[in-house]
């Protein structure tokens, strides 16, 4: 009996904020996984171990959670005024699919240091010391992320004392900037699909909700918390333990999704897990963070509790602290409001792991809104580099 040898894929397992992934030279994967399709996709479920119905990835490189479920391919940008093409994989845990709807904000933190360390930043643009300005074309979603990459004696600089909540260790700044977040490629594009800052969401087995439905940074659903019986306060287990919860958060995702146009039928909902988000807002109230650390509610602006990929996350979604950004500078949202209402260029808030700020600045032009920048401070660390290993019959049951 003869066994297939396994494939040994260049690769490099980064933290990218609150998320951690496994990132990809696109030359330096299989040539069948160059380009879009089955044959990368079941790539990229193989290296991850999906599809697990045992739910833990033991035989790959994920780490059973929607934060650590994840792919990076990087490559030169033939795009004027871009370094680098960032296309970003959320791999399924138990299903065998590979959702490309979205980007993933925290791991953006980590595409310009593996940029700059693996080549991919001209020489010239990069300084020995100092801070680095890499320019990424965001591929998933058509938009453009500036990443603030600090440099010492000729490397990427990783180590550091900045502090971010959710991860456990301080490790060097790297500031985000995501440029014209609610736009399309042609610079277009609706903040607000159905053209209002609040609707009525119909949600069968929870009657009428208030809903703030914006994309920006990634298709967010925000409802208030006390509609759906929380406080805003609530940590993991309060939810993902609750099945009855979580079929609930699920069907105001799919009819979100429906109400903005990602979607034609809530069926389809299930194949499109990475977005919309889904998350609910409450005003400041002093909590206790995973951690054990108290947050004072006179430290926040709110709170903000979202669900990725069908569980409460740990932390936030650095894409959806863009949508929360966004939304708390345009006054009348769910988030404006749950804020304390008004005029605002950045927002303090409350999270299951600790606070994060997020700033945005917006405009409203012609009764139009429109988001020119959101800006974030996430951190990046290499955790392993060298080869991934995949079983080389990995490409035999595409079609």
């Amino acid at each position: 009996m003869t066994h297939a040898p396994q494939l040994r894929i260049p690769a490099c397992y980064l933290r990218g904020g609150t998320s951690k992934g496994v990132f990809f030279r696109l030359q330096d994967l299989p040539e069948p996984a160059r380009q879009p399709g089955p044959a990368r996709d079941a790539l990229l479920l193989r290296v991850i171990g999906s599809p697990d119905p045992y739910g833990k990835q033991i035989d790959g490189m994920g780490g059973a959670t929607s934060s650590t479920s994840k792919t990076v391919i990087l490559s030169r940008s033939s795009r004027p005024e871009h370094d680098v093409d960032y296309l970003f994989g959320q791999v399924s845990i138990d299903q065998p699919f590979v959702d490309w709807s979205g980007n993933c904000g925290n791991l953006s933190a980590a595409v310009g240091p593996f940029s700059i360390s693996n080549g991919l930043v001209d020489a010239e643009r990069v300084p020995r010391d100092g801070i680095a300005e890499v320019r990424i074309w965001q591929a998933n979603i058509g938009k453009t992320i500036v990443a603030h990459v600090p440099m010492a004696n000729g490397a990427v600089q990783e180590t550091g004392d900045f502090e971010l909540d959710g991860v456990t260790f301080p490790a060097a700044e790297v500031r985000i900037e995501f440029m014209d977040p609610a736009a399309d490629e042609d610079g277009g594009g609706a903040i607000f699909p159905t053209g209002n800052l609040v609707d009525d969401l119909e949600v069968p087995g929870l009657g009428t909700l208030r809903a703030t439905m914006i994309d920006a940074g990634i298709p967010t659903v925000f409802v208030n918390a006390e509609d759906i019986g929380y406080t805003g306060t609530e940590l993991q287990e309060a939810i993902n333990g609750d099945a009855g919860a979580l079929a609930r958060f699920e069907a105001i995702r799919a009819q979100g999704a429906l109400r903005m146009g990602l979607i034609s039928h809530p069926d389809e909902a299930a194949r499109r897990q990475h977005t919309p988000k889904v998350a609910f807002v409450a005003g400041p109230k002093d909590y206790v963070a995973s951690s054990g650390r108290p947050v004072a509610a006179g430290d926040i602006d709110l709170l903000v509790r979202a669900l990725s990929m069908g569980k409460l996350h740990h932390a936030m979604m650095g894409t959806a602290a863009v949508a929360i950004g966004a939304a708390a500078a345009i006054p009348g949202t769910l988030v404006n409001l749950a804020a304390g209402g008004g005029d605002r260029t950045s927002v303090r808030f409350g999270h299951p792991s600790g606070t994060l700020r997020v700033g945005a600045e917006a405009r409203l032009a012609a009764g139009e809104w429109t988001i020119t920048k959101a800006v974030m401070s996430r951190s990046a660390r290499v955790l392993m580099e060298g080869f991934v290993r995949v079983p080389s019959d990995v490409f035999s049951q595409v079609r």
